[in-house]
């Protein structure tokens, strides 16, 4: 089986698993959990111990800033 998360088009996808983490992100966008984007647990690019309700935390390159930062809702 093809390892879809070493594709070179695929951007880095990490799992925030430190609850502080979620929560600096959270106050940041003053966001609750609920309103981050979704990614369905069973996208093949996401962390393999990602449980629904996590949040990951996905970058990728970008021509204007260098990295672009965005952060989804695991779900099911």
């Amino acid at each position: 089986m093809v390892d879809v998360s070493q594709h070179e088009l695929v951007p880095d996808h990490v799992l925030l698993d430190d609850p502080e983490d979620v929560e600096e992100v959270l106050a940041e966008y003053d966001v609750k959990k609920t309103d981050l984007p979704k990614i369905k647990r069973t996208d093949p690019a996401i962390p393999d111990d990602a449980e629904v309700g996590d949040v990951v935390k996905i970058v990728r390159n970008s021509r204007t800033t260098d990295e672009a930062v965005v952060y989804r809702l695991v779900v099911s």
